[in-house]
């Protein structure tokens, strides 16, 4: 049997594989924290939430509205989007220019709402949603079995978040987006409608999100509470990244995922809290982050 530094290889690539899988959902969500952090400089704590509410939004669709996985991939992050937007227009907006703090406050109570109402309709146990036919089963590798579902996540993961970043970074839209958020009085001068541009951006981090729950929802329990703790690692990789950094958001995401998955390897113990053991080395040599601008 072939060993890696004392580990069979199928529970070393097994394991390396899981922690990528859990880095592709901190990649994406990660992303549309450093979207609107980065674009819009709203701290949102309400994101785990709203990737909660893509999950649900799938679910409930499919009992009740026979919405399949395929359509709830394109309709859930649409209107769970269109949802932010409104909480933008209607209640961010109202505290735009404000501190950092009351944006934070601000989501973390929206947050908790989200949570509290679905925990009193749906009470705390989770519920499950089928794997797609078509993903269902595995690939055999070499040195692994590899479900094709995992797969499938991985790839999706990636192409959204490599095309999110192209769009934002080497597009004429992203330039209008950086331009609208950091001289808005000039981009308006231009005639471009800037608090639509602001609109739009919190809406389409907020579809990242939900985009997140629809492709999470095959593989873990749907409840309440699923995104509450995820925040919190989701943010320390956004911290780790540098706040804003599209890039480094993406690949910090993954790359916390393998360290991750390699530290249940040899250390299972240390496993919840390795991600924010390197949060604080890293804030300690680089306080903006791996991938942050200096102040």
């Amino acid at each position: 049997m072939t060993m890696i530094f004392g580990v069979p290889l199928a529970v070393f690539m097994g394991q390396l594989m899981l922690g990528l899988i859990n880095g592709a959902f901190y990649a994406l969500l990660s992303l549309g924290l450093a979207v609107i952090f980065g674009l819009l400089k709203i701290v949102n704590f309400a994101h785990g939430a709203q990737y909660m509410l893509g999950a649900f939004a799938a679910l409930l669709g499919l009992q009740y509205l026979g919405i399949n996985y395929w359509l709830a991939l394109l309709v859930v992050p649409l209107v769970v989007g269109g949802f932010g937007m409104l909480i933008e227009r209607f209640v961010l907006r109202r505290i735009a220019g404000l501190d950092h703090l009351y944006g934070l406050l601000l989501t973390f109570g929206l947050a908790l709402i989200f949570e509290g109402s679905l925990i009193n309709l749906f009470g705390v146990s989770g519920a499950s949603y089928p794997t797609p036919e078509v993903l269902q089963g595995g690939i055999k590798l070499p040195f692994m079995f590899l479900p094709t579902y995992r797969a499938w996540v991985l790839v999706a993961a990636l192409v959204v978040c490599l095309g999110t970043w192209f769009i934002i970074e080497r597009t004429r839209l992203g330039a209008y987006l950086r331009a609208g958020t950091e001289n808005p009085a000039l981009m308006q001068a231009f005639g471009v409608n800037v608090p639509l541009l602001i609109t739009l951006t919190y809406g389409f981090g907020v579809a990242l999100a939900a985009f997140a729950g629809v492709l999470a929802a095959p593989l873990y329990p749907v409840s309440p509470t699923m995104g509450s703790s995820l925040l919190i690692v989701v943010f320390a990789v956004v911290v780790i990244g540098g706040m804003g950094s599209i890039l480094g958001a993406i690949l910090t995401g993954l790359g916390m995922g393998l360290v991750e998955g390699l530290t249940k390897v040899y250390y299972p113990e240390a496993a919840n809290t390795v991600i924010f053991v390197v949060m604080i080395m890293v804030l300690m040599l680089r306080p903006a982050g791996l991938f942050g601008k200096e102040a």
